[in-house]
């Protein structure tokens, strides 16, 4: 099961700190955030101004239609023009005194799998010190997706697109940080937010047990366990810049992984994934934003495990497995009022010749560019429910090197916090279109994903 990437707006949140949501929000609607909606993360979620019950359901409906009919269909759906309930979950969020905090979507059922999971975790201990006489902030990360925890919407668990369906293709290449062990693995990472300036932050990443994995609705065996402690390190730099918020960094994934738990041949796969990341964010008048985004992937991975369990090619290259992965993304974003949000976002994907991962030409390469308009009635002060908001999202479109597609998918999100008296019930709906069609590569396959 894949995890989703659901807005990380809550209204438990909004609920605890007594402000609206596009305090934390650009546009109104999660997940990306503002400069103070950062600090509120990097503090562990534990800013609070009113007692709450930190309880919060959420549902995401979709109609999709695309240009061309998906042959074969999605499993359990039709070629074309499908209604689905792509999920409902339940999230507890909020903080626990001055130094514990956390965003937890403990349960999320999909509705096109038809099966249940557990979902992002982000529990965080922190304190407030002084570093060589500059305000800092001190925290510990326990969470089970990398990239996660970060506070920019630069790397891939809070990345656009924001909210995707499963009922639309996407491609099939994709570096091992971007969701291949979100929810297969457990990570307990530490940062420093030095001068709310320098973010560093380092820990690692293991597997649980196969029982443990079962019971949370996770696949044991996709993509495998993790040899050891697979390290992960963080360093981002902030600072005011031409009248908004700027941002660089640098991450660095690396891990070891027996494939589908299969210790039998002695060997791992391995990956090394490192890549650059930087963003803008300016406040424009009072309610309007502009804010870009780029990140750079990078992946080294040799399968030398998969070839040697003949799960990758026949067992006779010497070669086998080996390959160089690059990603691009950009997006780049305007918000009107809070309530009108245009977004332009191209991307490319390219790496190595690879015949034993890919058929037709044998390579991975995907680009295009997605554009989206969402309209927010509902985000700020004006909401008629007490912490909620609504989100329409009207078209979104993309284009390949190869081919030319655009659709509609119309979803509806609905958010309700679970308070002790029905009053202080707030609700909210998304609606949004995805890509209309995304052209997997020739095979269909996935490099840190070995073929049988």
């Amino acid at each position: 099961m894949a995890f989703h990437r659901p807005a990380q707006a809550v209204p438990a949140f909004a609920e605890q700190t007594g402000r609206n949501c596009a305090a934390c929000h650009v546009g109104g609607f999660g997940p990306e955030l503002t400069q103070f909606g950062r600090e509120f993360k990097l503090g562990g979620y534990t800013l609070r101004m009113h007692k709450s019950v930190p309880l919060s359901a959420m549902a995401i409906a979709s109609w999709t239609h695309t240009q061309k009919d998906q042959v074969p269909p999605p499993e359990h759906l039709s070629r074309n023009n499908n209604l689905v309930l792509d999920q409902a979950s339940l999230f507890v969020a909020g903080g626990i005194g001055e130094h514990l905090g956390g965003f937890a979507q403990l349960v999320t059922y999909d509705g096109v799998e038809h099966a249940w999971s557990w979902d992002n975790i982000d529990i965080r201990a922190v304190t407030n010190a002084k570093l060589f006489g500059q305000d800092s902030i001190l925290g510990l990360t326990l969470n089970n997706n990398p990239t996660a925890q970060d506070p920019w919407n630069t790397l891939p668990a809070w990345g656009f697109p924001f909210t995707e369906t499963a009922v639309s293709q996407t491609p099939g290449a994709g570096e091992l940080i971007d969701d291949p062990l979100a929810g297969n693995a457990l990570g307990l990472t530490a940062y420093v937010w030095f001068d709310h300036k320098f973010y560093a932050e380092v820990g690692g990443y293991s597997s649980p047990s196969r029982g443990f994995l079962d019971f949370v609705g996770m696949d044991p065996e996709d993509p495998g366990s993790l040899h050891g402690i697979a390290p992960y390190g963080r360093i981002a730099y902030q600072a005011d810049l031409a009248g908004g918020t700027f941002e660089v960094g640098a991450n660095v994934l690396k891990a070891a992984i027996f494939p589908e738990r299969d210790r039998s041949s002695g060997l791992t796969d391995r990956y090394t994934d490192w890549g650059l990341d930087s963003s803008w964010l300016k406040s424009m008048g009072k309610s309007d934003s502009f804010s870009a985004h780029v990140r750079f992937e990078h992946e080294r991975g040799n399968l030398r495990a998969s070839c040697a369990l003949v799960l990758v090619g026949d067992g006779t290259d010497t070669n086998c497995g080996r390959y160089d992965l690059n990603e691009w993304r950009a997006a780049v974003r305007y918000n009107w009022h809070d309530k009108v949000g245009v977004t332009v976002s191209p991307f490319s994907i390219s790496g190595s010749r690879d015949f034993d991962l890919y058929d037709g030409n044998g390579r991975p390469d995907s680009n295009g560019v997605l554009g989206q308009i969402d309209f927010t009635p509902w985000g700020a002060e004006n909401s008629p429910w007490a912490r909620g908001s609504m989100r329409d999202w009207v078209f979104n479109t993309r284009s390949t090197a190869n081919s030319m597609a655009a659709g509609t998918t119309m979803t509806s999100r609905a958010l309700t916090r679970v308070t002790t008296t029905p009053s202080d019930s707030s609700l909210g709906s998304l609606s949004k279109t995805t890509p209309a069609m995304r052209d997997k590569p020739s095979s269909g396959l996935v490099v840190y994903r070995p073929a049988r």
